[in-house]
This record gives structure tokens, C-alpha cells and sequence, in this order.
């Protein structure tokens, strides 16, 4: 196994780390984290831990792509794991975070419902030999949202000091950006999905 495929492996342990961390009823089980009052709003430990542990899984998102393209190690198992470590690191968390009213659960209805469309485009362009990259969109789509997903787990800290719910906007753009990320993808996959018939 090379250097990408351990970092994505990594990443993927991270994730169920941090779903584990907020789906165990802590409270049920006597024990409770410890929250802290910042003007006024409350900052919990188990959220900050979450999210500690999703930036640094976040940042061997963009560190295994970075060594694998670079060193060219790109393996059919590396794309297989790194799907399936955002699927686990982003769509599980905003799954809970919804549950806990921390986002709107438009939110994973729209990213989840976008994710299934686009990856049977992949897979059926793919079978086809086409392979369509990320646009900017996807890209700018990703960082929105994994930003916005941190300063959630950190309760917006430190913009709610300004009042300014950056967490939020961040959040609901990255929604907004994977449903014209994901229409853009389907019209460049078009053909592969509705190929004309020979006369």
C-alpha cells in the first residue's frame, strides 16, 4: 500500500473517530463534556474535539490527492478509499449535525441526493472511458463546505463575538454550490447518459 493510500486510510479511521465521538449518548452513560461560555455563547468540548479531529482530516483530504498526483500514485483503490472517506467524513457528519439542529436538514437531503446523482454519472461516463475533472465549482464547493462544517463544530467561534454567522452562510453556499456543481457535471455527461442512436 503507497503513502496516499495510507493517508486516505487514515482519514477514513478519523472519520468514524469523530462519528463515534458525537453519536455515543455521553450523557446516558454518566459522563458529561465540559462546555465553556465565550460571550455569552457556549463552546462544548465534545464539538471542539470533533472538530479538531475533522480539520486534520480535512487537510489529508487535500495531502493525499496533492502526493498522489504528484508522484503519480494514483490507484484504483485510492479512488475507491477517497470516496469513500468524504462520504463518511462529510455526509455522516452533516447527517448529525442536521439531527442536532445545528444545520438545516435541507442541507444532507440536498448534498446526499446530489452525491448519488453525480457518482452514477461518474460511473456510467466512466464505463464509457470518459472521466470528466472537478470543475472550480466542485472545488470551491468542498473548501465552502469544509470550512463552514469546522466553524459549526466550534459553534461559529470566533465570528458569533461579531455576531456575523459565517458558519452558516459557508454552509448553505456549499449547498447551494454542489447543486450547480452537480447540474454542471450531468451537462458535461450528457451524451454518456443519452447517447444518440445511430441512423
Amino acid at each position: 500500500m503507497n503513502l496516499p493510500n495510507k493517508i486516505t486510510i487514515t482519514r477514513i479511521i478519523l472519520g468514524a473517530l469523530m462519528l463515534i465521538l458525537l453519536l455515543i449518548p455521553w450523557y446516558d452513560l454518566g459522563f458529561e463534556f465540559p462546555k465553556y461560555i465565550i460571550h455569552g455563547e457556549i463552546l462544548d468540548l465534545k464539538y471542539i474535539i470533533a472538530g479538531i479531529i475533522f480539520i486534520v482530516a480535512s487537510l489529508t483530504d487535500f495531502l493525499d490527492g496533492y502526493i498522489a498526483r504528484s508522484r503519480n500514485l494514483v490507484t484504483d483503490f485510492g479512488k475507491m478509499a477517497d470516496a469513500i472517506a468524504d462520504k463518511i467524513l462529510v455526509n455522516g457528519l452533516i447527517i448529525i449535525l442536521a439531527y442536532d439542529r445545528l444545520i438545516p436538514v435541507l442541507v444532507p437531503v440536498v448534498i446526499i441526493t446530489r452525491d448519488i446523482i453525480v457518482d452514477s454519472c461518474k460511473m456510467i461516463s466512466g464505463n464509457k472511458g470518459k472521466v470528466v475533472a472537478a470543475s472550480w465549482l466542485g472545488k470551491a464547493k468542498t473548501m465552502c463546505m469544509m470550512i463552514g462544517l469546522t466553524l459549526v463544530l466550534f459553534n461559529n467561534f470566533p465570528f458569533f463575538i461579531l455576531n456575523i454567522p459565517v458558519a452558516n452562510f459557508l454552509v448553505l453556499l456549499a449547498t447551494i454550490l454542489s447543486v450547480v456543481s452537480g447540474c454542471q457535471y450531468y451537462y458535461n455527461t450528457r451524451e454518456f447518459l443519452f447517447p444518440k442512436k445511430e441512423k
